[in-house]
């Protein structure tokens, strides 16, 4: 049951993400092969990285599932641009419900090579928001994580509620759902708001 809840969630959660990447792609004019290519490098780069810190082969590599739903995505804003593009805040809705699952994907995936919490909510985190780093990078953009707008910080609260309804002895179905509203929740908060955490100060300003 555990293994299934985990791949539809790295499902949804490659769908999400990869329609945020071709999206940033087609504002910056990319052709259908490199939306494609952004589309993936958000999908797969965060669990990618997971993985590998793991010690296990990359998840996109045991199956073409990924790549083929990274492909439909690409497929779907093609046909559906003209609809979308009355949606702008949609983009940012597939972002934060990538960030919500991917997050959960990399906690559970930790979990179950018997890592404590405190490495699965790091590498939840890693799993969660690298992928936006890898496609602002390519982007020529300032990587999200590096805004004022709390972004990876949603991750980590996140990963700590996992944490306490898990210790609890929750359902996994009601953990999964739980953190991901809170994640969601956060992102949307935070953004309507404007809210942010406090930024450093130059050692050199007076």
């Amino acid at each position: 049951m555990n293994d299934t809840l985990q791949y539809i969630i790295e499902i949804l959660g490659t769908f999400a993400f990869a329609i945020s990447g071709i999206r940033h792609a087609a504002a910056k004019h990319f052709d259908w092969f490199g939306g494609y290519v952004c589309g993936v490098a958000v999908a797969i780069g965060g669990g990618t990285i997971r993985d590998v810190l793991l010690g296990t082969t990359p998840f996109w590599m045991t199956t073409p599932m990924y790549l083929i739903c990274t492909a439909v995505a690409l497929l779907f804003v093609i046909l559906f641009h003209r609809q979308m593009k009355w949606l702008q805040n949609a983009w940012f809705v597939f972002d934060t419900f990538g960030l919500a699952l991917f997050t959960i994907a990399g906690i559970q995936k930790s979990l179950l090579f018997e890592h404590p919490f405190w490495v699965a909510i790091i590498l939840g985190c890693i799993t969660g928001a690298a992928g936006g780093v890898i496609r602002d990078v390519l982007l020529n953009n300032e990587p999200v994580i590096f805004h004022r707008e709390i972004y990876a910080m949603a991750c980590v609260v996140g990963g700590l509620l996992y944490w306490l309804l898990s210790d609890i002895g929750l359902p996994q179905s009601v953990v999964v759902i739980v953190t991901f509203l809170l994640i969601c929740i956060i992102r949307f908060l935070a953004v309507r708001y404007h809210l942010s955490l406090p930024t450093l100060r130059n050692i050199e300003e007076k």
